[in-house]
């Protein structure tokens, strides 16, 4: 079976950023049809909340029927790619593939209230401190190492536009210590899955790396590059969505 390549681009964003974070690479993919959507709490939809994973998973529904999209492939960044395998765990009819930049795929149960904790503590940062200062910290965290500091500089003030109310809401409402661990999932699933991590972001290429051992059924493609790929690589990344996009179902799980 053969995907079909005119089936849109669904693409969604990570925490702090926005749909015109996706800007360049679908500049990069002219002839593709793409849809950047705005996250709950972020860009055109700041003033929106979702109450957890299985209300995010209604919006990206309703989001969907509101663009007439009835076949799509779902590409998600960090916080949108855990959306985005939230969604794709609901088996989604028209979802024809999954594409997940540096995802993380769920904590085991004993791990979640230390999560759930350690997203409070941002969450209250958010909503109380300046926004410059605590981007500021935010981007001196580990899966941000590869940035140096005119580069976190530069990133920080991209992100001077949010609320910093609304972003708290989106940490409560979609921390990993809330979210379903989805690696079983991943074993047994027939979608076809693309996992892409950077090999500079330690943490998430791990992780990447420990599904496939785990023996999950996933396409897994480390770039050389740190967190955040589709930014500091706009080209390359929309050359493997482009590649993507035109590959035979039956391949993708080689």
């Amino acid at each position: 079976m053969v995907s079909d390549p005119a089936a849109p681009l669904v693409l969604l964003h990570g925490l702090l950023g926005d749909a015109d974070d996706w800007r360049p690479v679908i500049q990069a993919l002219p002839g593709v049809p793409c849809h950047a959507l705005d996250l709950p709490g972020h860009g055109r939809n700041r003033a929106l909340r979702v109450n957890g994973f299985d209300e995010a998973h209604r919006w990206l529904c309703d989001e969907l029927a509101a663009r007439d999209i009835a076949h799509y492939r779902l590409v998600g960044y960090s916080l949108g790619g855990r959306l985005a395998l939230h969604h794709a765990s609901h088996s989604p009819a028209g979802l024809q593939a999954l594409l997940l930049e540096n995802c993380h795929p769920g904590l085991p149960a004993g791990e979640r209230p230390a999560r759930i904790a350690h997203d409070e503590a941002w969450a209250r940062r958010f909503e109380c401190e300046p926004l410059i200062r605590v981007l500021a910290d935010w981007y001196r965290q580990g899966v941000f190492a590869d940035l140096d500091d005119d580069a976190r500089t530069r990133q920080a003030a991209r992100r001077l536009g949010n609320d910093g109310k609304a972003v708290a809401a989106m940490l409560r409402a979609t921390s990993l210590g809330r979210q379903p661990d989805l690696a079983p999932w991943l074993r047994d699933t027939r979608l076809p899955v693309q996992w892409i991590s950077g090999n500079r972001d330690h943490k998430f290429h791990a992780l990447a790396c420990q599904l496939v051992k785990q023996g999950c059924n996933i396409k897994h493609l480390a770039l050389d590059g740190g967190h955040n790929l589709h930014t500091s690589q706009p080209d390359t990344f929309a050359r493997l969505l482009r590649e993507w996009a035109h590959q035979p179902e039956e391949k993708i799980h080689d």
